[in-house]
C-alpha cells in the first residue's frame, strides 16, 4: 500500500472510501483529496490527516485517481486533469452513468481506466461495488481497485456492457428497499402500532432476513417458502402482492432505471 491515491470530490461517497483505506491500512500520508470549499478542505484534514490539494496537483501527484465527482461534473474535471495525467496513471471513476470510453478520450492515450459502480451503503461498511476495466486496464488494476473498494463492502466485477443492469439493481438497490420500509411502516400505522415501533419491527425483519440470505445459501423461494404456512398469514399477505401486481411493477421499476443509466451513459442526461 505504497501507492499515492487521490480522491477527487470528497463528498459522501468519497469520504466513505476515504475513512475505509485508512481503516484498511493505507497511511493518511499516502491519500490526497480534493474539494470545491476550504472549510471541506480543513474538516477532512483535521479529521482524516489527509493533504488537500488542487485538482492538477493531484493529477501530477497520486498514482491513483478516484473521481468521486457528479456525472455532471466529469467533462470539466476531465478537461482540468487531461494536461497533467502521466500514461502510467490508474483512473477510477466513481461517476454513474460515465463510460469508460469517455474518460480515454478525454485523457493521456492508453491510460488505464476502471469504472465502479459503488451504492449508499458504502458510508456504513456494507457497500456493493461493482467494477469493470477499461480497454487498457490490467489484472493488477482490477485488484488495485478490490482493494481500495473492498475496504466499503464487497466488490464485484462485470464486463463493462453489463454496468447499467448493476446500476440497476445494485446501485439503485437500496432506495427500493428504503420504499417498501415506507410502505411496510405505513401500514403498521394503519393496524395501530405507533411509527417508532413499526419502524424497529421492520427494520430488525429486514437485517434478520438479509443475514438468512446472505448466510444460508439457501434459495429466497424455499426461506420464503418456510415462513409461508398453509391457509396462514403470510400466504394471504404474498396472494394480495401478486393480486397487485408487485412482482411484475419490481421488475418493470428496474427496467426503467437500466433504461436511464444507458441515456446517461449516451449523454442524454
Amino acid at each position: 500500500m505504497t501507492k499515492t491515491i487521490a480522491v477527487l470530490g470528497t463528498g459522501k461517497i468519497g469520504e466513505a472510501l476515504l475513512s475505509g483505506m485508512i481503516r484498511a491500512g493505507w497511511r493518511p500520508a499516502d491519500l490526497l483529496v480534493t474539494t470545491r470549499r476550504a472549510e471541506r478542505a480543513s474538516q477532512l484534514r483535521d479529521r482524516y490527516g489527509v493533504e488537500p490539494v488542487t485538482n492538477a496537483e493531484a493529477a501530477k501527484r497520486a498514482d491513483t485517481l478516484i473521481l468521486a465527482v457528479k456525472p455532471q461534473d466529469m467533462g470539466k474535471l476531465l478537461d482540468e486533469l487531461a494536461p497533467h495525467v502521466a500514461a502510467d496513471r490508474l483512473v477510477i471513476s466513481a461517476a454513474a452513468g460515465i463510460p469508460t470510453a469517455f474518460i480515454e478520450e478525454r485523457l493521456t492515450t492508453g491510460i488505464s481506466v476502471v469504472r465502479v459502480m459503488p451504492n449508499t451503503p458504502v458510508l456504513v461498511d456494507e457497500g456493493m461495488s461493482v467494477i469493470s476495466g477499461g480497454s487498457h486496464a490490467t489484472p493488477a488494476d482490477l485488484n488495485h481497485t478490490d482493494e481500495i473498494f473492498g475496504g466499503v463492502g464487497k466488490t464485484a466485477r462485470v464486463p463493462e456492457s453489463q454496468q447499467d443492469a448493476a446500476t440497476a439493481l445494485s446501485g439503485s438497490g437500496p432506495a427500493y428497499f428504503y420504499f417498501l420500509v415506507e410502505a411496510m411502516t405505513d401500514a403498521g400505522i394503519l393496524l395501530g402500532l405507533p411509527r417508532a415501533q413499526a419502524h424497529d419491527l421492520i427494520v430488525q425483519a429486514a437485517i434478520g432476513a438479509a443475514v438468512m440470505l446472505r448466510d444460508s445459501g439457501e434459495h429466497p423461494v424455499k426461506l420464503r417458502e418456510a415462513v409461508t404456512s398453509p391457509a396462514g398469514t403470510t400466504i394471504s399477505a404474498i396472494r394480495e402482492l401478486e393480486n397487485h401486481g408487485v412482482r411484475a411493477a419490481l421488475i418493470a421499476a428496474i427496467e426503467a432505471a437500466r433504461d436511464r443509466s444507458r441515456e446517461l451513459a449516451s449523454g442524454n442526461g
